[in-house]
């Protein structure tokens, strides 16, 4: 049973977090395993694992960027090692300008280049965002179409490249 059903909500990209919540507290009173100490062995390892369930769903379905994945893992757009990971061409080289900036920065440190290559990396998020908000906020399985999940599946592994590229840049932030 994957997270949605076992919290009785529609699959989609964007949840109503205070249902998400109210079903996973309804949930722990429900199968917490210390609520089935006089129960019989069987029935323990049921409510453990139900636990477990409930738990991981609620981390993955309150967290935005844990449930796309999710969500495209399901559809199969996704492995959960990454393996079908592909970007556009143009945005690559859109990150080659970026990547050569964080080399040079990495040889030789100047402010007002470190200070522009993270602007042109916001940018390129801010834009990234604004482009697929509209899918993110709407989408379901019941109403979503293949071609805008397509558009998620890239969103998807842009803002992951783009979070590496961060992390990188964060090396040479002045202390």
């Amino acid at each position: 049973m994957n997270h949605f059903e076992f919290y009785d909500i529609p699959v989609a990209l964007s949840v109503d977090e205070s249902v998400v919540r109210q079903a996973y507290l309804q949930n722990s009173k429900k199968y917490h395993p210390d609520f089935h100490t006089l129960s019989g062995e069987s029935e323990q390892a049921e409510m453990l694992e139900l636990s477990t369930h409930n738990n991981e769903a609620f981390k993955t379905l309150s967290d935005p960027d844990k449930r796309v994945r999710y969500v495209l893992e399901m559809k199969g757009l996704i492995g959960q090692d990454n393996e079908n990971a592909t970007l556009p061409q143009d945005f690559l080289m859109k990150m080659m300008d970026i990547n050569e900036a964080l080399m040079e920065l990495e040889f030789d440190f100047d402010a007002e280049q470190y200070s522009n290559t993270l602007q042109s990396v916001k940018s390129l998020e801010t834009e990234l965002e604004t482009s697929v908000h509209p899918i993110l906020s709407t989408w379901t399985e019941v109403s979503g179409s293949d071609a805008d999940l397509q558009k998620v599946r890239d969103y998807f592994f842009k803002k992951r490249y783009l979070l590496r590229i961060k992390e990188n840049l964060s090396k040479f932030a002045p202390h």
